[in-house]
């Protein structure tokens, strides 16, 4: 039994050895985990000049648009274009037929012509009246001259000026009903009269204008201005030039300035026509149609300093609005007072600084604390 019992006694501290081990192991202190920093953009706070403004409906109006009218009265060749087709000014929108205003082009060419020679003959009668005369002229003195063969052939010359006279009037009614009919020919070809879109299409092949009968009517989409009914007492902060903040109706903002302030009131509304010519570098100005409603922000006193945010900055949790400041190479979350909507940013009532750093881009998925890598 001896051999036994100590056979146990060290199968037991065997067991203890190695039940300690793993557990001495555990005690050992881990190496700290590097954090990842997360990349996300930022934009700083800003301290810049805020003008009070009111809110003004206006719309947008094409300063080129309207029918295109035949000169011509004849029938419908061909219509080249059709709705919403973009033409270059001169091109070909409709053709008339032109067969009978082509003979009636030959026809007074014939004319013209014919009137030319005349004038060649009567010019040709004139110099020979004249030398007849120039004859009798070199006989004075002799006995040979005759005192009324001179008077005769001054009144031959007299009536040869005349005659030419009447040839080269007609030769230029001649020449004026040609080029008539040269315009007419051209008139056949309707043309557009400027750079545009085609929105109704007033004619079909066979049909038969009249001059003045609509063809097509054409807008001028790359001219478009803004027009708006200003209240009189608020043109005095308008100054031609003046450059105002709009907002069209898919929320995009486009920037115009005063061109021009119409000088006729509105008795009833007490209002004036003013017309804004828009900014070339508005982002938006391809998604803009004439007669699109537009809210233009009219300045009604004057300028103050107001901080303001990104509108990407902004994180909402309910009623609670909030931003990630950066500080310390770390993303803290703070609850901000905003004020009015100033374009892409918004005016700050309580919770920021000038200068403080901003998280705009990537600021989904952040928790207050996290570890940031700042990127323009």
């Amino acid at each position: 039994m001896f051999p036994s019992y100590r056979t146990a006694l060290l199968l037991i501290g065997a067991l203890g050895l190695l039940a300690s081990g793993p557990a001495y192991a555990q005690s050992a202190p881990a190496a700290p985990a590097k954090e990842r920093k997360e990349a996300v953009g930022v934009d700083p706070v800003r301290l810049e000049p805020l003008s009070q403004t009111i809110d003004v409906l206006g719309r947008l109006v094409a300063r080129q648009n309207g029918v295109v009218a035949a000169r011509a009265a004849e029938r419908v060749a061909i219509v080249e274009v059709q709705v919403g087709d973009r033409v270059k000014r001169g091109d070909v929108l409709a053709r008339l037929a032109d067969d009978r205003l082509a003979s009636e082009r030959q026809l007074r060419a014939a004319s013209s012509e014919a009137a030319r020679a005349a004038v060649a003959r009567d010019r040709a009668t004139l110099a020979k009246a004249r030398q007849a005369l120039e004859r009798h002229d070199q006989l004075k003195g002799s006995t040979a001259y005759r005192k009324d063969r001179t008077e005769d052939a001054q009144r031959d010359v007299e009536i040869a000026q005349a005659a030419l006279a009447r040839s080269q009037a007609d030769a230029a009614a001649a020449m004026a009903q040609l080029e008539l009919a040269e315009i007419a020919v051209a008139d056949a070809s309707v043309r557009a009269p400027y750079d545009g879109v085609v929105t109704i299409k007033h004619t079909t092949a066979g049909a038969y204008v009249r001059v003045g009968d609509p063809v097509v009517s054409l807008l001028n989409d790359s001219e478009i201005e803004i027009e708006a009914d200003i209240p009189a007492d608020r043109l005095a902060a308008l100054p031609p030039g003046t450059t105002i903040e709009a907002e069209v109706q898919n929320g995009g903002h486009i920037f115009a300035a005063v061109r021009a302030i119409v000088p006729e009131e509105n008795p009833r509304t007490r209002t004036r026509a003013v017309r804004f010519v828009l900014q070339a570098d508005n982002k938006v100005q391809n998604d803009i149609a004439a007669n699109q409603s537009v809210v233009l922000h009219i300045p009604v006193g004057g300028t103050r300093d107001a901080l303001t945010v990104s509108k990407d900055a902004i994180v909402r949790n309910g009623d609670r609005e909030a931003v990630f400041v950066v500080l310390d190479g770390k993303a803290v979350y703070k609850t901000v007072a905003l004020g009015e909507s100033l374009g892409s940013r918004y005016e700050v009532l309580q919770g920021l600084s000038a200068g403080d750093v901003v998280v705009v881009r990537g600021n989904e998925g952040l928790r207050s604390g996290q570890a940031v890598q700042p990127q323009s």
